[in-house]
Protein backbone atom coordinates (compact mmCIF):
# COMPACT_ATOMS: atom_id res chain seq x y z
CA UNK A 1 0.00 0.00 0.00
CA UNK A 2 1.64 3.07 -1.39
CA UNK A 3 2.14 5.83 1.97
CA UNK A 4 -0.26 8.21 0.87
CA UNK A 5 -3.15 5.95 0.97
CA UNK A 6 -1.58 4.19 3.77
CA UNK A 7 -1.98 7.64 5.91
CA UNK A 8 -5.50 8.18 4.58
CA UNK A 9 -6.62 4.53 5.95
CA UNK A 10 -4.81 5.08 9.23
CA UNK A 11 -7.21 9.10 9.21
CA UNK A 12 -10.10 6.85 8.56
CA UNK A 13 -9.94 4.15 10.98
CA UNK A 14 -9.32 6.92 13.65
CA UNK A 15 -12.54 8.88 12.51
CA UNK A 16 -14.10 5.73 12.78
CA UNK A 17 -12.93 4.79 16.21
CA UNK A 18 -13.65 8.25 17.63
CA UNK A 19 -17.14 8.96 15.78
CA UNK A 20 -15.61 11.87 13.91
CA UNK A 21 -16.82 12.95 10.74
CA UNK A 22 -15.01 13.91 7.77
CA UNK A 23 -15.85 15.52 5.10
CA UNK A 24 -14.24 13.68 1.84
CA UNK A 25 -13.16 16.52 -0.54
CA UNK A 26 -10.35 16.73 -3.89
CA UNK A 27 -10.63 19.74 -5.77
CA UNK A 28 -14.01 21.25 -4.22
CA UNK A 29 -15.04 22.54 -7.12
CA UNK A 30 -18.35 20.74 -6.94
CA UNK A 31 -18.52 21.71 -2.85
CA UNK A 32 -21.87 23.80 -3.18
CA UNK A 33 -23.40 20.60 -4.46
CA UNK A 34 -26.01 18.92 -2.36
CA UNK A 35 -26.46 19.89 1.56
CA UNK A 36 -23.86 22.11 3.78
CA UNK A 37 -20.60 19.65 4.22
CA UNK A 38 -19.68 19.02 7.56
CA UNK A 39 -16.77 17.68 9.42
CA UNK A 40 -12.87 17.40 9.14
CA UNK A 41 -11.11 17.52 5.46
CA UNK A 42 -10.25 14.47 4.32
CA UNK A 43 -7.71 15.69 1.08
CA UNK A 44 -7.76 13.13 -1.67
CA UNK A 45 -5.55 14.76 -3.58
CA UNK A 46 -3.01 12.83 -2.27
CA UNK A 47 -3.54 9.90 -4.28
CA UNK A 48 -3.24 11.09 -8.13
CA UNK A 49 -2.08 9.44 -11.37
CA UNK A 50 -3.24 7.34 -14.17
CA UNK A 51 -2.29 3.72 -13.04
CA UNK A 52 -3.40 2.30 -16.13
CA UNK A 53 -4.31 2.77 -19.59
CA UNK A 54 -5.12 0.84 -22.39
CA UNK A 55 -6.48 2.51 -25.20
CA UNK A 56 -6.86 -0.58 -27.80
CA UNK A 57 -9.34 -1.95 -24.92
CA UNK A 58 -11.10 1.68 -24.47
CA UNK A 59 -10.65 2.05 -20.94
CA UNK A 60 -8.19 4.05 -18.34
CA UNK A 61 -7.89 3.68 -14.26
CA UNK A 62 -7.15 6.49 -12.73
CA UNK A 63 -6.54 7.23 -8.90
CA UNK A 64 -9.26 9.30 -7.06
CA UNK A 65 -7.14 12.37 -6.63
CA UNK A 66 -6.15 12.81 -10.61
CA UNK A 67 -6.88 15.76 -11.76
CA UNK A 68 -9.66 15.40 -14.74
CA UNK A 69 -8.26 17.78 -16.96
CA UNK A 70 -4.72 15.70 -16.57
CA UNK A 71 -7.18 12.97 -17.73
CA UNK A 72 -8.49 14.25 -20.13
CA UNK A 73 -5.54 15.33 -22.07
CA UNK A 74 -3.86 12.11 -21.80
CA UNK A 75 -7.16 10.65 -23.20
CA UNK A 76 -6.67 13.50 -25.80
CA UNK A 77 -2.97 12.62 -26.86
CA UNK A 78 -4.85 9.26 -28.17
CA UNK A 79 -7.44 10.40 -29.83
CA UNK A 80 -10.09 9.45 -26.89
CA UNK A 81 -12.23 11.42 -24.80
CA UNK A 82 -15.14 11.06 -21.55
CA UNK A 83 -17.82 11.02 -23.74
CA UNK A 84 -20.32 11.74 -20.97
CA UNK A 85 -17.99 14.98 -20.58
CA UNK A 86 -18.06 15.79 -17.14
CA UNK A 87 -18.52 19.21 -16.00
CA UNK A 88 -15.56 21.10 -14.40
CA UNK A 89 -17.32 23.68 -13.22
CA UNK A 90 -13.80 25.41 -12.14
CA UNK A 91 -10.27 24.41 -12.80
CA UNK A 92 -8.82 21.54 -9.81
CA UNK A 93 -11.77 19.64 -9.99
CA UNK A 94 -10.81 15.62 -9.46
CA UNK A 95 -11.76 12.11 -10.97
CA UNK A 96 -13.33 11.16 -7.88
CA UNK A 97 -15.44 14.15 -7.37
CA UNK A 98 -16.41 13.93 -11.09
CA UNK A 99 -17.83 9.94 -10.05
CA UNK A 100 -19.04 11.04 -6.79
CA UNK A 101 -21.34 13.89 -8.06
CA UNK A 102 -22.75 11.66 -10.57
CA UNK A 103 -23.08 14.80 -13.26
CA UNK A 104 -22.93 14.56 -17.03
CA UNK A 105 -22.55 17.24 -19.37
CA UNK A 106 -24.44 18.19 -22.40
CA UNK A 107 -23.75 14.65 -24.72
CA UNK A 108 -25.73 12.88 -21.73
CA UNK A 109 -28.73 12.25 -23.45
CA UNK A 110 -27.17 10.61 -26.47
CA UNK A 111 -24.12 8.69 -25.02
CA UNK A 112 -25.22 7.73 -21.49
CA UNK A 113 -24.08 8.95 -17.96
CA UNK A 114 -20.86 8.99 -16.16
CA UNK A 115 -22.28 5.95 -14.09
CA UNK A 116 -22.88 4.37 -17.43
CA UNK A 117 -19.21 4.71 -17.93
CA UNK A 118 -17.96 3.08 -15.02
CA UNK A 119 -16.45 -0.03 -15.45
CA UNK A 120 -15.31 -0.45 -11.76
CA UNK A 121 -13.92 1.26 -8.75
CA UNK A 122 -11.92 0.53 -4.98
CA UNK A 123 -13.14 2.04 -2.32
CA UNK A 124 -11.88 2.87 1.56
CA UNK A 125 -15.14 1.83 3.68
CA UNK A 126 -16.32 3.56 6.36
CA UNK A 127 -14.11 0.99 8.82
CA UNK A 128 -11.00 1.49 6.76
CA UNK A 129 -10.75 -1.65 4.62
CA UNK A 130 -10.55 -1.25 1.08
CA UNK A 131 -12.79 -3.10 -1.52
CA UNK A 132 -12.87 -4.07 -4.95
CA UNK A 133 -16.01 -3.96 -7.36
CA UNK A 134 -16.15 -4.15 -11.05
CA UNK A 135 -12.98 -4.56 -12.99
CA UNK A 136 -11.12 -3.25 -15.98
CA UNK A 137 -13.27 -4.40 -19.00
CA UNK A 138 -15.92 -3.41 -20.32
CA UNK A 139 -17.85 -7.15 -20.55
CA UNK A 140 -17.77 -6.91 -16.73
CA UNK A 141 -20.92 -8.62 -15.46
CA UNK A 142 -20.15 -10.65 -12.52
CA UNK A 143 -22.25 -9.86 -9.18
CA UNK A 144 -23.76 -6.82 -8.12
CA UNK A 145 -22.45 -3.85 -9.86
CA UNK A 146 -21.63 -2.02 -6.72
CA UNK A 147 -19.43 0.34 -8.46
CA UNK A 148 -22.10 2.05 -10.31
CA UNK A 149 -23.95 2.44 -6.99
CA UNK A 150 -21.34 4.54 -6.14
CA UNK A 151 -21.39 7.32 -9.04
CA UNK A 152 -23.73 10.10 -7.84
CA UNK A 153 -23.07 9.09 -3.94
CA UNK A 154 -21.66 12.40 -3.10
CA UNK A 155 -18.95 10.76 -0.82
CA UNK A 156 -21.18 9.07 1.65
CA UNK A 157 -20.78 5.67 1.12
CA UNK A 158 -16.92 5.77 1.18
CA UNK A 159 -13.71 7.63 -0.07
CA UNK A 160 -13.63 6.49 -3.81
CA UNK A 161 -9.60 5.27 -3.96
CA UNK A 162 -9.71 4.67 -7.70
CA UNK A 163 -12.12 4.13 -10.51
CA UNK A 164 -11.83 2.93 -14.11
CA UNK A 165 -13.87 4.51 -16.86
CA UNK A 166 -14.91 2.97 -20.14
CA UNK A 167 -13.85 5.78 -23.04
CA UNK A 168 -14.38 6.65 -26.59
CA UNK A 169 -12.93 7.79 -29.65
CA UNK A 170 -12.97 11.43 -30.45
CA UNK A 171 -15.81 12.13 -32.91
CA UNK A 172 -14.25 12.40 -36.28
CA UNK A 173 -16.63 15.80 -37.18
CA UNK A 174 -18.90 17.97 -35.10
CA UNK A 175 -20.85 20.54 -36.33
CA UNK A 176 -23.59 22.93 -34.11
CA UNK A 177 -26.48 24.61 -35.54
CA UNK A 178 -29.03 26.74 -34.21
CA UNK A 179 -33.24 27.41 -34.47
CA UNK A 180 -35.13 30.58 -33.75
CA UNK A 181 -38.31 28.97 -32.28
CA UNK A 182 -40.58 28.56 -29.21
CA UNK A 183 -40.26 26.59 -26.51
CA UNK A 184 -43.08 24.32 -27.34
CA UNK A 185 -41.70 24.60 -30.70
CA UNK A 186 -37.91 23.31 -29.87
CA UNK A 187 -39.47 20.58 -27.85
CA UNK A 188 -41.98 19.23 -31.21
CA UNK A 189 -38.15 19.37 -33.14
CA UNK A 190 -36.57 17.50 -31.00
CA UNK A 191 -38.61 14.70 -30.16
CA UNK A 192 -39.30 14.21 -34.41
CA UNK A 193 -35.58 14.48 -35.02
CA UNK A 194 -35.09 11.68 -31.62
CA UNK A 195 -37.22 9.34 -34.51
CA UNK A 196 -34.71 9.99 -37.42
CA UNK A 197 -31.15 8.99 -38.06
CA UNK A 198 -29.58 11.93 -37.04
CA UNK A 199 -26.01 12.07 -35.46
CA UNK A 200 -27.62 14.60 -32.92
CA UNK A 201 -25.56 14.33 -29.73
CA UNK A 202 -26.50 17.41 -27.49
CA UNK A 203 -29.42 20.14 -27.52
CA UNK A 204 -29.97 23.19 -25.51
CA UNK A 205 -32.84 25.37 -25.69
CA UNK A 206 -32.24 29.04 -24.38
CA UNK A 207 -33.79 32.43 -25.02
CA UNK A 208 -35.95 31.60 -28.02
CA UNK A 209 -33.04 30.16 -29.72
CA UNK A 210 -32.62 26.20 -30.08
CA UNK A 211 -28.88 25.36 -30.24
CA UNK A 212 -28.35 21.62 -31.98
CA UNK A 213 -24.90 20.03 -31.91
CA UNK A 214 -24.10 16.92 -34.03
CA UNK A 215 -21.43 14.54 -33.99
CA UNK A 216 -20.30 11.14 -35.74
CA UNK A 217 -18.69 10.38 -39.13
CA UNK A 218 -17.84 13.37 -41.62
CA UNK A 219 -20.32 12.47 -44.22
CA UNK A 220 -23.19 12.10 -41.95
CA UNK A 221 -22.36 15.39 -40.23
CA UNK A 222 -22.38 17.15 -43.73
CA UNK A 223 -25.58 15.27 -44.82
CA UNK A 224 -27.70 15.89 -41.61
CA UNK A 225 -26.50 19.64 -41.45
CA UNK A 226 -27.86 20.11 -45.22
CA UNK A 227 -31.03 18.65 -43.89
CA UNK A 228 -31.46 20.33 -41.38
CA UNK A 229 -30.69 23.65 -42.63
CA UNK A 230 -33.94 23.03 -44.81
CA UNK A 231 -35.64 23.45 -41.76
CA UNK A 232 -34.46 27.12 -40.93
CA UNK A 233 -31.55 25.79 -39.08
CA UNK A 234 -27.87 28.28 -39.58
CA UNK A 235 -24.68 26.50 -38.70
CA UNK A 236 -22.19 28.49 -36.72
CA UNK A 237 -18.52 28.29 -36.43
CA UNK A 238 -16.71 26.15 -34.31
CA UNK A 239 -15.20 28.39 -32.09
CA UNK A 240 -18.81 29.50 -31.40
CA UNK A 241 -20.06 25.72 -30.90
CA UNK A 242 -17.05 24.77 -28.71
CA UNK A 243 -17.90 27.88 -26.59
CA UNK A 244 -21.54 27.51 -26.28
CA UNK A 245 -21.41 23.51 -25.28
CA UNK A 246 -18.49 24.06 -22.72
CA UNK A 247 -20.31 27.36 -21.19
CA UNK A 248 -23.48 24.58 -20.95
CA UNK A 249 -20.78 21.90 -19.74
CA UNK A 250 -19.42 24.45 -16.78
CA UNK A 251 -22.60 26.51 -16.41
CA UNK A 252 -20.07 29.45 -17.13
CA UNK A 253 -23.50 30.80 -19.83
CA UNK A 254 -25.08 33.80 -18.77
CA UNK A 255 -28.17 31.90 -18.02
CA UNK A 256 -26.64 30.53 -14.68
CA UNK A 257 -25.19 33.36 -13.35
CA UNK A 258 -27.80 35.68 -11.10
CA UNK A 259 -28.70 35.44 -7.27
CA UNK A 260 -32.54 33.51 -8.24
CA UNK A 261 -32.06 29.89 -6.55
CA UNK A 262 -31.23 27.39 -9.44
CA UNK A 263 -33.53 24.28 -9.86
CA UNK A 264 -32.61 20.69 -12.18
CA UNK A 265 -35.67 19.24 -13.18
CA UNK A 266 -35.17 15.77 -14.43
CA UNK A 267 -38.24 14.97 -16.43
CA UNK A 268 -39.41 12.30 -19.29
CA UNK A 269 -37.67 13.88 -22.26
CA UNK A 270 -41.38 13.75 -23.84
CA UNK A 271 -42.76 16.19 -21.14
CA UNK A 272 -44.96 18.78 -22.13
CA UNK A 273 -43.73 22.54 -21.55
CA UNK A 274 -43.10 23.71 -17.73
CA UNK A 275 -45.09 26.15 -16.24
CA UNK A 276 -43.12 27.92 -14.00
CA UNK A 277 -42.28 31.69 -12.92
CA UNK A 278 -38.31 32.95 -13.71
CA UNK A 279 -36.22 31.69 -16.39
CA UNK A 280 -35.72 27.98 -18.58
CA UNK A 281 -32.97 26.07 -19.87
CA UNK A 282 -33.59 22.92 -21.87
CA UNK A 283 -31.12 20.49 -22.17
CA UNK A 284 -31.24 16.59 -23.03
CA UNK A 285 -33.78 16.92 -25.67
CA UNK A 286 -35.96 17.83 -23.08
CA UNK A 287 -34.84 15.77 -20.32
CA UNK A 288 -32.54 18.30 -18.01
CA UNK A 289 -34.52 21.57 -17.31
CA UNK A 290 -33.44 24.08 -15.55
CA UNK A 291 -35.39 27.07 -14.08
CA UNK A 292 -33.79 30.40 -12.56
CA UNK A 293 -37.39 31.05 -10.29
CA UNK A 294 -38.36 32.47 -7.07
CA UNK A 295 -41.02 29.74 -6.42
CA UNK A 296 -41.47 27.88 -3.52
CA UNK A 297 -39.67 24.63 -3.47
CA UNK A 298 -43.25 22.55 -2.69
CA UNK A 299 -44.41 24.04 -5.93
CA UNK A 300 -41.03 23.27 -8.32
CA UNK A 301 -41.37 19.64 -6.96
CA UNK A 302 -44.77 19.43 -7.33
CA UNK A 303 -44.55 20.43 -10.71
CA UNK A 304 -42.20 18.23 -11.56
CA UNK A 305 -43.55 15.15 -9.85
CA UNK A 306 -46.74 16.07 -11.83
CA UNK A 307 -45.08 15.44 -15.35
CA UNK A 308 -43.52 12.18 -13.91
CA UNK A 309 -39.98 13.61 -13.03
CA UNK A 310 -38.31 15.43 -9.84
CA UNK A 311 -36.59 18.38 -8.99
CA UNK A 312 -33.21 19.11 -7.49
CA UNK A 313 -32.39 22.44 -5.26
CA UNK A 314 -28.85 22.87 -7.69
CA UNK A 315 -27.25 26.28 -6.08
CA UNK A 316 -29.35 28.88 -3.72
CA UNK A 317 -28.10 30.81 -0.87
CA UNK A 318 -30.73 29.36 1.32
CA UNK A 319 -31.57 25.39 1.10
CA UNK A 320 -33.79 25.51 4.31
CA UNK A 321 -36.11 23.72 1.83
CA UNK A 322 -33.80 20.76 1.33
CA UNK A 323 -32.08 20.04 -1.50
CA UNK A 324 -33.56 16.66 -3.01
CA UNK A 325 -37.01 16.04 -2.41
CA UNK A 326 -37.81 13.20 0.33
CA UNK A 327 -37.93 9.64 -0.77
CA UNK A 328 -40.39 7.07 -0.07
CA UNK A 329 -40.48 5.03 3.29
CA UNK A 330 -39.10 2.31 0.81
CA UNK A 331 -36.07 4.13 -0.62
CA UNK A 332 -35.54 5.48 2.40
CA UNK A 333 -34.89 2.36 4.16
CA UNK A 334 -32.77 1.27 0.78
CA UNK A 335 -30.74 4.37 1.64
CA UNK A 336 -29.99 3.97 5.35
CA UNK A 337 -29.77 -0.06 4.69
CA UNK A 338 -26.23 0.49 2.24
CA UNK A 339 -24.89 3.93 4.43
CA UNK A 340 -25.11 1.32 7.82
CA UNK A 341 -23.18 -1.38 5.74
CA UNK A 342 -20.62 0.63 4.11
CA UNK A 343 -20.01 3.32 6.60
CA UNK A 344 -21.80 1.75 10.67
CA UNK A 345 -20.24 4.79 11.80
CA UNK A 346 -21.38 7.18 9.66
CA UNK A 347 -18.52 8.99 9.56
CA UNK A 348 -18.56 10.12 5.73
CA UNK A 349 -19.85 13.37 4.61
CA UNK A 350 -22.73 12.76 7.16
CA UNK A 351 -26.27 14.46 5.97
CA UNK A 352 -24.64 15.86 2.44
CA UNK A 353 -27.21 13.77 0.56
CA UNK A 354 -30.01 13.77 2.91
CA UNK A 355 -29.91 15.68 6.41
CA UNK A 356 -31.05 12.27 8.30
CA UNK A 357 -28.52 10.24 6.43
Amino acid sequence: MQPELASIVDQVRAAHAAGEPVEVRGGATKRFLGEAPRGRPLDTRRLTGITSYQPTELVVTALCGTPLAELEAALAERGQALAFEPPHFAAGGTVGGMVASGLSGPARAAVGSVRDHLLGASLLDGRGELLQFGGQVIKNVAGYDVSRLLAGSFGTLGLLVDVSLKVLPAAPATATLRFACAEHEALERLHRWNGLPLPVNASAWVDDVLWLRLRGAAAAVRAAVQGLRNEGGEAVSDDIGASLWTGLRDQGHPFFSGEAPLWRLSLPQTAPVVALPGEQLIEWHGGQRWWRTSAAATTVRATAASLGGHATLFRAADKAGGVHAALSPPLAAIHRALKQSFDPAGIFNPGRMYPDL
